[in-house]
């Protein structure tokens, strides 16, 4: 026969409620992503990725921000971004920085897409 130790259903009790007050810590405040491609006008991909990566520096709530080309047209790169909330994402529309990049990059731009709202979560 088996013998519980009290001392390891108690770890086990409190691992459990770790993880509860964790769940549901995220669920009030579940991250935000967005996954888009993007167009470049014919010929200017790569100055389009020059302009996103010069913008990319301090953006407070961006967890992720990755930029790639897109192996099948040689116009279009994908965006993909994690933020901590939609709000922080919202908020960074207004940087400095991020109004410039879009300025600039605004004559450029072709197209958007296709462009996709997540709900990042961690494993």
């Amino acid at each position: 026969m088996t013998q519980i130790i009290r001392r390891d259903v108690l770890a086990g009790g409190l691992a459990v409620a770790a993880l509860s007050t964790t769940t549901k810590a995220q669920e009030k405040t579940p991250m935000y992503g967005l996954i888009g491609q993007m167009l470049a006008a014919p010929g200017k991909r790569d100055d389009l990725l020059a302009i996103l990566g010069e913008s990319v520096g301090d953006m407070p709530g961006c967890l992720s921000y990755v930029i790639a080309k897109d192996p099948t047209n040689a116009d279009a790169i994908w965006i993909t971004e994690v933020w901590t909330d939609k709000d922080a994402h919202g908020a960074s529309l207004k940087l400095p920085a991020v109004q410039a990049a879009i300025a600039k990059a605004r004559p450029i731009i072709a197209g958007f897409p296709q462009h996709f709202e997540t709900i990042p979560v961690k494993l």
